[in-house]
């Protein structure tokens, strides 16, 4: 089968298209013939070695897929040929890929590939840190940083299935706040700017009740001075390069929470909520209350430019690459 093999840790630059052997089926396991895979700033992190888990080489990177089953264990409730979307350890970059069954999701019709391999861990994040750990009520404000990536795309979507009474998207760009906006954001303020006076003046000094971020550094710090009292600040990553500190007296005296929010790490925690929030965003999906746009979907062996584009910051949404 066709992979993308991961020789050395020099970037997008160590990834090198080649001929490998499918993986064997195990216990415990489902094999899926790949159809589409999904691509993140993570898998861009992972082929410079700076990701916090780190395989040895060489590997094949790819973390979220769609495609079909080819086999799967005894007793599941998966069939062959049945459409998945799945969360692979590794591996997705390839034309077969394994993963535990407890990270396979059944695809409905309505949902395509294209949109499923965009979807498994950017809104499986956003569902997880705007409903579980964020408490999104219906009606509340949220201030969506990296509002033009991936994960917040993906956040834009699920506040306002969640019932957001207004998004609130911060990006660097012009073309990357329209993008927000197109993603279904209220007003966008230019992340480059003074985005905490723009945002204490859309919710009239308020701030906003929930903030979605995945960049760090600065943009949480200001986000502590925009925000309601109550307010929640999900921390999602560092794609800003800093991890920033807090002064724990301002959460005191503002009654804030800062609070996590890592999709692979609340697996072990508890193994059944990655296929519950699958199926609630899939049937958000198929009812028309969430829409998420993935793509441009491009050939494997063009992955190496599509990673490099994370790492030039030129990414808008969520890039997918064509297996089959």
């Amino acid at each position: 089968m066709r992979a993308l093999m991961l020789r050395e840790t020099t970037g997008p630059s160590g990834l090198h298209l080649e001929d490998v052997p499918v993986p064997e089926a195990a216990d415990g396991l489902v094999l899926i013939d790949v159809h589409t895979a999904g691509v993140g700033f993570v898998d861009m992190l992972i082929t410079k070695g700076e990701y916090q888990i780190k395989l040895p080489l060489p590997f094949i990177p790819g973390s979220e897929i769609a495609g079909t089953v080819r086999s799967a264990p005894a007793g599941s409730a998966l069939q062959v040929g049945q459409r998945v979307a799945a969360m692979t350890l590794s591996g997705g970059y390839a034309e077969v890929a394994a993963t535990p069954e407890l990270l396979a999701f059944p695809l409905p019709d309505a949902v395509d590939d294209v949109t499923a391999a965009g979807m498994v861990i950017n809104a499986g994040t956003a569902h997880l840190g705007l409903k579980r750990r964020g408490r999104l009520a219906a009606g509340e404000t949220v201030l969506v940083h990296g509002a033009a990536g991936g994960t917040g795309i993906a956040a834009i979507g699920v506040a306002k299935a969640l019932g957001a009474g207004r998004v609130i998207a911060a990006a660097s760009t012009e073309a990357k706040r329209t993008a927000a906006v197109a993603a279904g954001a209220d007003d966008a303020v230019d992340s480059g700017g003074d985005w905490i006076a723009a945002v204490k003046e859309l919710t009239g000094g308020r701030g906003a009740d929930v903030v979605w971020d995945p960049v760090g550094g600065d943009a949480f710090a200001g986000s502590l001075k925009c925000m309601a009292p109550e307010g929640r600040l999900l921390v999602v990553g560092f794609a800003g390069g800093t991890i920033p500190e807090v002064k724990v007296n301002r959460l005191l005296l503002r009654h804030h929470d800062v609070i996590g929010v890592n999709y692979g790490g609340l697996i072990p925690v508890d193994p059944t909520f990655p296929a519950k929030a699958a199926a609630e965003l899939f049937t958000w999906v198929a009812e028309g209350r969430l829409r998420l746009e993935a793509g441009p979907a491009v050939p494997l062996e063009e992955g190496p430019a599509v990673l490099q584009a994370f790492a030039d910051r030129t990414v808008i949404g969520k890039p997918v690459l064509r297996v089959r």
